[in-house]
């Protein structure tokens, strides 16, 4: 769904609207109780927010954690330097608390 937002060039807003649109049954159940759960007058929902409650509803705590771990414990080791570069990107995204600026993630 990102890559087709990015293609069409969605905004932060219109990127929910339109991700929203291709849920099905569970998730778009889960979509409109959050959707009604939003405190009334609060701007539309953004990318960002709306991945992030996504993800702690469907992605279980202890994936979560494992990755983390794993992201903690990564080396390269006898992994190319795109495939370490590639797994340090995916796992980071869970470990963001030892990431929390650039010059985190360079060091």
């Amino acid at each position: 769904m990102y890559k087709t937002l990015r293609v069409m060039r969605a905004t932060e807003t219109e990127a929910v609207e339109l991700s929203s649109y291709s849920l099905k049954e569970v998730a778009y159940s889960w979509f409109e109780l959050w959707e009604e759960s939003r405190e009334e007058g609060r701007p539309p929902a953004r990318w960002s927010e709306f991945t992030d409650a996504f993800i702690d509803h469907f992605f279980p705590v202890e994936t979560k954690v494992a990755c983390a771990t794993e992201f903690e414990s990564l080396k390269q080791g006898s992994l190319s330097v795109w495939e370490y570069h590639m797994k340090f990107v995916h796992l980071s995204k869970y470990a963001i608390y030892m990431l929390p600026t650039m010059e985190a993630r360079v060091r």
